[in-house]
Parts: C-alpha cells; sequence; structure tokens
C-alpha cells in the first residue's frame, strides 16, 4: 500500500518522477520540452502527472530559469474585436506550451498601461507581449529596461521597443483615401475613437492623401477617446452629418464604427454607396457578410498575435531574432459600400 499524502501537502517534481520510475529531468523536459521525449514515455508521464495532481512550482521555476513562467500580454482594450482576433492568435500559439499568459486591460490610458508594465516587470516575467502603445517615451524607457524579451504589435515604423510585428497603418491610411477620391467622393470625413498611436498614424495617411488634392478639412476630423463600438459610430456619423451635410463619404478607423455609420445612413434615407461612401478598417468578421458588405482594410490581427506569440516564445528559448520589424502587410477589400473607381 502506498504511502498516504497528507492533507494539504504539495506534490513535487521528485513525487512525480519516482512514481513515473524516471528521473526528475526526464520529467521536467517532458513538461517542458514534449517533442524531446519519446511518445511513450511521455504518455506514462502525464498519466502520472494527472493522477498525482502535480502542479509546477513556478517560484522554484523563476530561481532556477531565471523567470516564472508566465507571459505577460498587454491589450489596449479588451473589448475590441481587432484586439479579441490578436489574442485568438496569441492563444493557438501558447497553448502547446508550457508557458502561461497574464493578461492586463490598459484602456488605451498612458497610466494605466505605464502601472501595469511596472507589475509586470516587478514580476520575473518570461516574456511580455505588449499590443498597442499610448505614450511611446514611457513604454520605450520601461522596455529598454526589461531583462526579459519584448515583442510589440503595433506599426511596424515604430521599432524602437526591440521586435516589432504589425503593418504600415500610415500606408495602409493612404490606400484606402486614395480609392475613396478614386470612387469620386470629395467630402471625406474620417471617424476614429480609442485614439492611440496606430490610430494616429492612420490620421496622417489620411490627412497627407488628402492635402496632396487640397482637399484636406480639419472640420471634418472626428477623433472621440472612449471605447470603439457600433452604436458610437451611429452617434458619431450623425454627429458629422448635422455639422457638415456636404461630406459625401467617411473614412472610419475601425469596422464597429463603420458598422454603425451604414445603419446610422439607412435611418436617414442616405444611399450607400451611391450617393455615400464608407470604408472601415480591421477586416473583422462581420465586415463581408454586413448589408451592404463593407469596403475595409484587412489586418492580418490573428497572423499578428500568432507571430509576435512564436517570436517571443523562441526568443524565451535562447533563439537569436535576427529581424527587428516584421512587415506582415494589409489589403484593401473593396465591398459595396463604396462605389466603382470612375
Amino acid at each position: 500500500m502506498g504511502q498516504k499524502r497528507i492533507r494539504g501537502e504539495r506534490t513535487t517534481l521528485l513525487d512525480v518522477a519516482r512514481k513515473a520510475g524516471v528521473s526528475a529531468i526526464t520529467v521536467s523536459r517532458a513538461l517542458r520540452e514534449p517533442e524531446r521525449v519519446s511518445e511513450t514515455l511521455r504518455e506514462r508521464i502525464m498519466q502520472v502527472v494527472s493522477e498525482t495532481g502535480y502542479v509546477p512550482d513556478f517560484a522554484a521555476r523563476a530561481l532556477a530559469s531565471g523567470h516564472n513562467g508566465i507571459v505577460c500580454a498587454l491589450i489596449p482594450e479588451v473589448t475590441s474585436l481587432a484586439v479579441m482576433n490578436i489574442i485568438h492568435g496569441i492563444e493557438a500559439r501558447m497553448q502547446d506550451t508550457d508557458l502561461r499568459i497574464q493578461y492586463a486591460n490598459a484602456w488605451r490610458d498612458p497610466e494605466k498601461e505605464k502601472r501595469q508594465l511596472e507589475l509586470f516587470l516587478s514580476q520575473q516575467p518570461a516574456g511580455i507581449l505588449v499590443a498597442g502603445g499610448q505614450n511611446q517615451q514611457v513604454i520605450v524607457d520601461l522596455i529598454l529596461g526589461a531583462r526579459c524579451p519584448v515583442v510589440h504589435m503595433i506599426d511596424v515604423n515604430l521599432t524602437a521597443l526591440g521586435t516589432v510585428v504589425g503593418s504600415d497603418h500610415c500606408t495602409a491610411a493612404k490606400v484606402a483615401t486614395r480609392h475613396l477620391l478614386d470612387c469620386g467622393y470629395r467630402r471625406i470625413a474620417i471617424l476614429g475613437a480609442g485614439v492611440d498611436l496606430r490610430v494616429n498614424r492612420r490620421l496622417e495617411g489620411y490627412r497627407v492623401t488628402l492635402e496632396e488634392e487640397g482637399l484636406f478639412d480639419p472640420r471634418l476630423v472626428m477623433m472621440l477617446p472612449e471605447p470603439t463600438s457600433v452604436p458610437l459610430g451611429c452617434r458619431m456619423l450623425g454627429d458629422i452629418i448635422t455639422r457638415h451635410p456636404d461630406i459625401d463619404a467617411v473614412f472610419c478607423l475601425n469596422d464597429d464604427i463603420a458598422l454603425g455609420a451604414c445603419f446610422e445612413c439607412k435611418r436617414r434615407g442616405i444611399r450607400v454607396p451611391e450617393d455615400f461612401g464608407i470604408c472601415g478598417y480591421n477586416d473583422v468578421n462581420f465586415a463581408e457578410v454586413a448589408e451592404p458588405p463593407l469596403t475595409t482594410v484587412r489586418i492580418p490581427r490573428y497572423d499578428m498575435g500568432y507571430r509576435a506569440a512564436d517570436l517571443l516564445v523562441r526568443q524565451i528559448n535562447g533563439e537569436k531574432n535576427s529581424k527587428r520589424s516584421i512587415d506582415l502587410g494589409f489589403e484593401l477589400k473593396i465591398r459595396k459600400t463604396t462605389r466603382s473607381p470612375v
């Protein structure tokens, strides 16, 4: 009869090793690098882990490896569909590792963002993923002092933050604005919310393109600090049309705002795209099935999360990364909320 375990007594790595008839190093390898252990042996070890209820001691791991086995991910807004796509990519890459993820929501607030990064760095994490960024200089200062690998998901032109994975948001906005011009629209407003570095880069692309044509009007720029949403898009379009009834198109810096703009046009009897053009940004899951289907800029958010997590895992495992900036590109998806180019 086996020795009865005292209530509350913790199962150790050595306990698992003895019961499985292997060394503690083999158990550790099976948990941390399963591909290095034969399938038969790995299954035996995992069966013992399941039977004993073994849970890795992260404090001991931190002492041995220099980190706590946790990847910290700072996200700007948990309610955003675009951000959720990034999270799905992160989860897909991380699920087969023995690393765990700790998320923090900064709510697009620079002070909250700074505080969360400071808390992350104080925990001796395995690595940090940063999606977005409100205060560029504060983030740079904190990350430069980090003792763990950091991967930032933002604009590929902002490369002072370690490894950067993202798209060129300024160029993408130029392409979208040029498309609206090519369709014959001339009084083009821009609607944005949850303003951060990426949104500001998109605004820059819009402004530069319209200035080249002598059509930029700062009164047609509407940027709000609150989180993006479909109801917000309805309200923003209603407000901008009330102030400037001569506008004939909007470039919305998120698809949920663009969908709200579509709803508001239907409510007001404005024909889309015949009399009014709408272009969104991100190409989230509803864009293609909206009625009419939404013209938008596709940013590969899932791939961004997956690639960023993959790079971080590789760096945690000691691989060198030769690239400082990885451009995932973008694609203008022309659908039915804009006219055919003239």
